[in-house]
């Protein structure tokens, strides 16, 4: 049988393989049964998927990773009433613009302001103003779920939401560990659930059951 070219479609790899589950039907029935009585009718190839498939997402913005503690955090938060929705709204604005690798929003407020109108000012609804947008990202900054990087820059806490893999998100948490001394108290170490130095979180939420079903502050 001649060997398959390096050009062959899957087609002729098919017909190939067919031979070969024939050839190899036709030996196991005769090893079983030397009367050749009994044979084995086929062989069925399963393939596994395409390890290189990418993941199927909406928009043309591409996906983030976001801490999974985190996210259920937002949801508590949310039904608690223990942050506004201008803080969450501004934050997950925030999150999903991110340049890929870096953790940064390259958004001013007033960006930030006009984004997050878009939809309203379609509809006739009602808008966030940039004043709004103003305490919501000074208070952000106080839960260390963001830091103001200059220029009209947001450092996004990527422990807690990133944009890029783990090598990137590695080289951005050395940076930000640079410019703060590497101090496991600040920014953006101060937030989660693991470590004697999260154990309290001061975020003025009020009490919330962590997953691990004590009662924490944040």
């Amino acid at each position: 049988m001649p060997a398959p070219s390096a050009a062959g479609s899957e087609a002729e790899y098919g017909d190939i393989l067919a031979v070969l589950g024939q050839q190899l039907g036709e030996k196991v029935a005769e090893a079983a049964d030397p009367g050749g009585r009994r044979r084995l009718k086929g062989v069925h190839f399963e393939y596994a998927a395409d390890p290189k498939a990418v993941h199927d997402m909406a928009g043309g913005a591409g996906y983030s990773l976001a801490s999974n503690w985190f996210t259920q955090l937002l949801a508590q938060l949310a039904v608690a009433n223990s942050i506004t929705k201008s803080q969450l709204c501004v934050f997950l604005f925030v999150a999903g613009g991110q340049v890929p690798g870096t953790g940064v929003t390259p958004y001013t407020q007033q960006e930030i302001t006009d984004g997050l109108n878009k939809i309203a000012a379609q509809k006739g609804g009602k808008m966030i103003t940039r004043s709004t947008v103003n305490r919501a990202v000074q208070a952000l900054c106080g839960y260390n779920w963001v830091e103001k990087a200059g220029r009209g820059r947001i450092q996004l806490n990527v422990r807690l939401w990133f944009h890029g893999n783990s090598t990137a998100q590695h080289d951005v948490l050395a940076e930000i560990a640079g410019r703060h001394e590497h101090d496991v108290e600040a920014f953006p170490y101060a937030v989660g659930p693991q470590g004697a130095h999260q154990e309290e979180l001061d975020l003025d939420f009020g009490a919330v059951a962590d997953y691990r079903g004590r009662k924490r502050t944040g």
